[in-house]
């Protein structure tokens, strides 16, 4: 037996149980991680409130976490029982003393990144990997407009940009975000509280505006990001974080200049075995480095996932935020 997160209707929080399950034996080409730390991301709370559907109930919650390959199924070559790894795809379930999922999705971890490091910045790491170094890759010299600069995602992005030669604009909601994204590489900051992003966009690009928008917020966010883009700019909208942007003239592309958008996710970028260990690869390399450093801002026992969550949601949190199984 083992303890995990699940939910058997969707909703706020309190949805959220802790409970006893057996856990599941691996199969053909699976392996089964005890977690020693577990991710927190916004796209649990989108499975969670029923905007990701579940593909069935009840249902376990999250992708991300690091520990130790406890059970090796059939067919498994490259992990043995004893590995250090992590994950940031896979069966929903991560939420859990024990998880077993598709050993393609599991990467052995190098000595120089610990469990906690790991699980606190995996899928924010390799989401940061396929935005500035393949949905546009981005060479130095470029100036990007970031959303949420201060939270897991932009904390990373704020400091790879940097590490480019990019200079990185980030949206925050306080002084104490702003000075958390400034000192992680961030060019510049605009409080969208006290300002009009657009317009602070253009004092700081002198009328020129943003060769690149990279948008996590969505519905709130969508009119806004657009106005900040140069003529035959991209727009990358890769999250929902104030709703999902819907009934969208797609014209409206052409009337403001041009432009470009994508609607990527880390599935889209690594749907290879070969090409998720080419994007952990550059991602270790940036942490081995010193380039990236992970804030873990906060840290919750599983069974306050919930708690956790909320937190979240409400953007209390800076930095990365884990689960202690």
């Amino acid at each position: 037996m083992s303890k995990r997160i699940q939910f058997t209707r969707t909703g706020a929080s309190d949805v959220l149980e802790l409970v006893n399950v057996d856990s599941a034996e691996p199969g053909q080409g699976e392996v089964r991680i005890a977690n020693k730390a577990i991710g927190l991301n916004f796209i649990d709370i989108y499975f969670r409130t029923g905007l990701y559907p579940a593909p069935s109930m009840p249902s376990g919650l999250g992708t991300e976490g690091a520990g130790v390959v406890d059970a090796v199924g059939e067919g498994v070559t490259h992990l043995s029982i004893g590995d250090r790894v992590a994950y940031a795809q896979g069966p929903l379930g991560a939420y859990a003393q024990l998880h077993t999922l598709p050993a393609a999705k599991v990467i052995k971890l190098p000595d120089s990144v610990d469990f906690e490091t790991a699980a606190a910045s995996m899928l924010k790491g390799l989401t940061v990997q396929y935005l500035l170094r393949q949905t546009y890759a981005l060479k130095g010299g470029e100036t990007i407009l970031f959303h949420a600069a201060a939270g897991g995602v932009g904390s990373i992005a704020c400091q790879w940009a940097k590490a480019l030669g990019v200079k990185l604009i980030g949206t925050v909601s306080s002084q104490e975000k702003a000075d958390l994204a400034m000192a992680n590489g961030a060019w510049a900051t605009i409080n969208y509280s006290e300002e009009s992003v657009v317009e602070r966009v253009r004092e700081l690009t002198n009328g020129e505006m943003c060769d690149v928008v990279y948008d996590s917020v969505g519905k709130d966010m969508w009119e806004t990001s657009l106005d900040c883009l140069k003529p035959r700019a991209l727009m990358v909208s890769f999250g929902n974080s104030s709703g999902p942007v819907d009934g969208v003239n797609i014209a409206i592309l052409n009337q403001k200049g041009a432009l470009f958008v994508t609607r990527p996710s880390l599935n889209g970028y690594a749907d290879t075995r070969e090409r998720l260990e080419a994007m952990c690869e550059d991602f270790f390399t940036m942490l081995a480095s010193g380039k990236i450093t992970i804030d873990i801002a906060n840290r919750y026992p599983l069974a306050e996932a919930g708690n956790a969550q909320d937190a979240l949601q409400s953007r209390k949190t800076t930095g990365s935020t884990i689960l202690l199984p």
